[in-house]
């Protein structure tokens, strides 16, 4: 099989969708890799390393997607990225399509088979291509918070962690998954005070026995977060329903009760945002302010340490990778249900359930 890299396009995105090691696998097993020049420029991977893993190097985006059997990116495809797509073309890469319907309407008029790392699913249950994304984007959603609290990014002038004498600040995580653990982690780190709010007792008794004293934790209602988030400094937006929508957890009214200068990071806006105020940001212009307190929603955060995320998505999407390429879609899919989940488009139409309910669409299974 013929695989394309292309170089990411989406604003301040450095990540790549394969790095050397991985070419070097794929080429070894008897697969073509084109990647597209300066696509690993981001994570400090140049050209000639690709050449010395194998890969050849196309000129430009219109070259490898004409020439590819199978695009692996990292970002969902952009308009223009769509337009290139074509009907016996995989792609496989993030999509987020339940709150993207621009971008499905794009997919589906390609005519690509178009499989989504968000929604592949190991035995367990868990999301194998979600998870290392969603523990960089936990991590860093403590340090951008603690950032936008400084006085100068017109927070409200307050150190996570206090000093001997000084308490710290409030920091109220929203989901106790893979995101909210690795917040937890970090904000423990920094000696704020955390509490971690979810829906499940089974995962808070979890959480108590990994933290201890260091965290409380909360089950969540409505009552519950909106007496929390009152006296909040930071509040982590860390929930997940994979292949949908994000449930609005914070309404404007209850956002509005809280202090000026206080934060909010959604980590959650690729699937719509778990706050009514949230809307997509980009790494250029990070944040914005509603009724005084300071929300970040970047869409795309693990691409700000583009080297570490990519390690870590790439060391978890190249068996698929390879499953694809060795097997074609169709029989990597057969032999792996959990690959067979991440399937989102084929043939023109919505394949998966919860993707085509989110997006009001009817869903055209593919039969295994």
């Amino acid at each position: 099989m013929r695989i394309g890299v292309p170089r990411e396009i989406k604003v301040h995105e450095y990540r790549v969708g394969l790095v050397p090691a991985g070419v070097r696998e794929l080429v070894a097993a008897g697969h073509e890799v084109l990647v597209e020049t300066s696509a690993g420029n981001g994570i400090g991977v140049d050209d000639a390393q690709y050449r010395a893993a194998g890969a050849s190097i196309a000129p430009r985006a219109a070259d490898l997607f004409a020439r590819a059997d199978m695009v692996v990116k990292v970002k969902e495809p952009q308009a223009v990225e769509c337009q290139m797509l074509r009907k016996d073309q995989v792609l496989f890469t993030y999509l987020h399509l339940a709150a993207d319907p621009a971008q499905a309407q794009g997919l589906m008029k390609s005519g690509a088979t178009a499989i989504a790392y968000e929604t592949v699913t190991a035995p367990n249950g868990s999301l194998p291509l979600l998870t290392p994304m969603s523990e960089v984007a936990g991590r860093m959603s403590i340090q951008v918070g603690a950032a936008s609290l400084q006085k100068a990014n017109g927070g409200f002038g307050i150190l996570l962690g206090g000093v001997p004498g000084v308490p710290p600040a409030k920091v109220i995580i929203l989901g106790g998954g893979v995101s909210g653990t690795h917040a937890a982690e970090m904000a423990v780190g920094l000696r704020a005070d955390v509490t971690v709010v979810d829906r499940s007792v089974e995962r808070l008794r979890e959480l108590s026995s990994i933290f201890g004293s260091s965290i409380r934790t909360a089950y969540s209602t409505t009552e519950t977060i909106e007496l929390l988030v009152k006296d909040a400094d930071l509040v982590i937006g860390a929930v997940l329903v994979a292949g949908a929508a994000a449930p609005r957890l914070l309404t404007r009214a209850t956002i509005a009760t809280m202090k000026p200068g206080a934060v909010l990071v959604d980590i959650s806006i690729d699937q719509g945002g778990c706050f009514e105020t949230s809307r997509p940001t980009t790494h250029a212009e990070p944040t914005f302010v509603v009724d005084g307190v300071i929300h970040y929603c970047v869409a795309n955060m693990p691409g700000a340490v583009p080297r570490t995320s990519t390690l870590a998505l790439t060391n978890a999407t190249l068996r698929y990778v390879r499953a694809l390429a060795d097997l074609g879609w169709q029989g990597a899919c057969k032999r792996d249900p959990g690959l067979a989940a991440g399937l989102n488009v084929h043939a023109g139409q919505i394949t998966h359930e919860v993707v085509a309910k989110a997006l009001g669409l009817k869903a055209y299974p593919v039969a295994a």
